[in-house]
């Protein structure tokens, strides 16, 4: 029997699915190794295809096995489509060499496969540059030559749990364009380690033809974003990072693919089926987009190495794999509610998908054992965070993406002195794996939808924001926005995530530059000058953010997995848990201030108040004094704090002895 069997025998029923899952990871390892007994040793296209620089000569090499003809066109024969064919050569590739001189780096090309007569140009599959005329809208690729980029980063290893700032280079400045590698490393870094966060994830960094689709819909998977700078800025970015402390991991795209022919890898060589189904299996229902065969050595040799490229060509330090519930399941995830076991298994379970996650988990920890990889599944599958060897599939951590939903549901269709506390246990509790909790993210924020701020604030937050302006709409976001943070970071995971300027309660939505717009940048930036006027209530959501991160890491609270439940009274609207130590205390009651409550805790001895959201420093109203508290009471069995509880507040106490 399976060890993710023997600790959930609740799976015992799908013993034949595990079966079949690991014979299949078995065979299909035999398959790509062979004799070699490492997964690193197989994933090596990047150093075969593309461009190299080779015993004084350049070698360009393509993989396109169904390809009568191919050329290579570029500035260096004037573009002239067929004047440079390529050599075929074994198992489909196609090879040509240059003379130093003839090309070389900065040299702008294309790729031309003739198919049955067809011609159709494409970008170079295995191009690490690719750039993109801004009036033509044409795309081409630069070849790119070995960086000599020096690396200050040796042994660089972060041992604490994940706490994340997700990022998106290009919308990082507070002015209206696109931003750079270099300025988010000099400008955007320091205010990430300032804010006590851990964990960059970089997300858009894969080449995509649309920068409004946020990065996923990768075209060239090889290449970092142009708009962003050079290959060797995206490396000063993560060296940086590295020698702050800082953690970088890659918001990786292998779920799918952009479905266009001259930017992407569809049709390279003239067929829909060299990297993904054929047909209709091909296409995703509801993105639009391309979907990979998983079963085709092929297409795990493209896949495996673009994780190893980028972790030892930029030194990243893990993954977080987008869209992983459609990857898992023939139904891509779309209408289930995964209500059953019997929806994680049995026929609706995609196997060749499952096998290649975990091959690529297997992978990605032998080039990197301290990597950390993060799946994007809302459906929960049992034995994402489990080991290959013990049946899982090998994720450190799954994000927890019922929290937001959970959050922005309850404050679009309830006022919160109707929020249930126990659902909302309920759920920051339910977990059958690692989770990175977090209360918004991007997906919070785009345009069509609200930021859990500004769905509280509305438009109140353009007219009393000040300092000096007590408005109980503000009143209200405020508090609820440092709650609800605080709760999900304490209570919902081993890890927490936060999207960029959520921290200090950036107002608006985010609107990429389109035509329905104008081709506007005016909500696709981060408007740092909020945060950095003292005379702005920006400054004290940032505050209690910063406060609130580094007590979780300082006490090592995500050392627990699970916080204990000490206190939970619907009708009082009062919750109280114990996690790393500490006592975490919640009055989600809008107007009832509550004195001399008493809360049972787990040390027989005084407490102190580390801080609460009601403190004048982040914008409350000084009601919770920083004192000792007894928890002895005469005459009563067991250890149990008297507090005051403001409305609408929620307090840190400590211990002495944890102190």
């Amino acid at each position: 029997m399976y060890e993710i069997l023997k600790k959930h025998p609740e799976l015992a029923p799908f013993e034949a699915d595990f079966r079949l899952r690991m014979e299949r990871y078995d065979e299909k390892l035999k398959q790509l190794c062979g004799k070699k007994t490492k997964l690193m040793d197989f994933a090596y296209a990047h150093k075969w295809y593309g461009f190299h620089h080779e015993n004084g000569k350049w070698a360009y090499r393509e993989w396109a096995p169904a390809a009568d003809k191919v050329y290579l066109t570029g500035d260096f024969n004037n573009w002239h489509w067929t004047d440079t064919p390529l050599t075929k050569l074994k198992n489909g590739d196609w090879e040509i060499t240059f003379p130093e001189g003839v090309i070389g780096a900065g040299s702008r090309v294309m790729t031309i496969v003739d198919n049955g007569g067809k011609l159709t140009q494409h970008i170079p599959l295995y191009a690490k540059r690719v750039i993109q005329d801004w009036v033509t809208q044409s795309w081409c690729a630069e070849v790119t030559d070995e960086s000599d980029f020096k690396w200050t980063d040796d042994g660089f290893y972060s041992e604490q749990p994940p706490v994340i700032y997700e990022a998106h280079v290009g919308m990082s400045s507070k002015d209206e364009r696109i931003s750079t590698y270099r300025e988010f490393a000099d400008d955007i870094l320091p205010r990430i380690k300032d804010g006590g966060y851990n964990t960059v994830q970089l997300m858009a960094v894969m080449e995509h033809p649309y920068y409004g689709s946020f990065g996923y819909q990768v075209s060239s998977f090889f290449a970092a974003s142009s708009r962003f700078g050079y290959p060797d800025d995206l490396r000063y970015l993560i060296n940086k990072a590295h020698n702050m402390g800082l953690r970088v991991l890659l918001d990786v795209v292998h779920s799918h693919a952009v479905a266009n022919t001259l930017e992407g890898i569809n049709e390279f060589d003239g067929t829909d089926y060299q990297f993904f189904h054929a047909g209709d299996k091909g296409n995703h229902p509801a993105w639009g987009t391309k979907l990979f065969n998983y079963d085709k050595p092929e297409v795990l040799h493209f896949l495996l190495s673009n994780l190893k490229f980028w972790l030892e060509e930029y030194h990243f330090d893990g993954f977080r794999f987008d869209g992983v519930t459609s990857m898992l399941y023939h139904s891509h995830g779309l209408g289930e509610d995964f209500s059953s076991l019997d929806s994680y298994f049995t026929m609706n379970t995609d196997v060749e998908a499952v096998t290649y996650l975990q091959l690529a988990n297997t992978l990605i920890h032998e080039v990197k054992p301290n990597a950390v990889t993060i799946a994007e599944d809302m459906s929960g599958m049992h034995g994402m965070c489990e080991t290959v060897e013990s049946g899982g599939i090998g994720f450190d951590s799954r994000l927890g993406m019922g929290l937001p939903d959970m959050w922005i549901k309850l404050i679009k269709e309830r006022p919160d002195e109707y929020w249930n506390l126990g659902e909302i246990w309920h759920e920051l509790t339910n977990r059958n794996a690692k989770t990175i909790a977090y209360a918004e993210s991007h997906d919070q924020a785009l345009v069509g939808d609200k930021t859990i701020i500004f769905r509280l604030a509305d438009a109140d937050m353009y007219y009393h924001m000040t300092r000096d302006d007590h408005n109980a709409v503000i009143d209200r976001a405020m508090a609820l926005h440092k709650m609800i943070r605080l709760l999900t970071l304490s209570a919902g995971g081993s890890g927490y995530l936060n999207c960029m300027g959520n921290e200090f309660g950036h107002p608006e939505w985010i609107d990429f530059p389109r035509e329905g717009n104008g081709n506007s940048f005016k909500y696709c930036k981060r408007q740092w000058n909020l945060v950095d006027d003292p005379q702005l209530k920006y400054k004290f959501l940032n505050d209690f953010d910063k406060d609130m991160v580094r007590t979780a890491l300082y006490y090592r609270i995500f050392d627990q997995e699970y916080p204990y439940l000490k206190w939970l009274h619907e009708d009082d609207k009062v919750l109280a848990y114990e996690r790393g130590g500490l006592l975490f205390v919640f009055n989600f009651s809008p107007e009832k201030s509550v004195t001399d409550y008493s809360i049972p805790v787990g040390y027989g001895e005084d407490y102190e108040v580390l801080f609460s959201s009601d403190d004048y420093r982040y914008g409350g109203f000084g009601r919770v004094w920083r004192q000792t508290i007894s928890a002895f009471e005469p005459g009563r069995e067991g250890n149990f704090v008297k507090l005051y509880l403001p409305a609408r507040t929620c307090t840190i106490l400590c211990p002495k002895s944890v102190i």
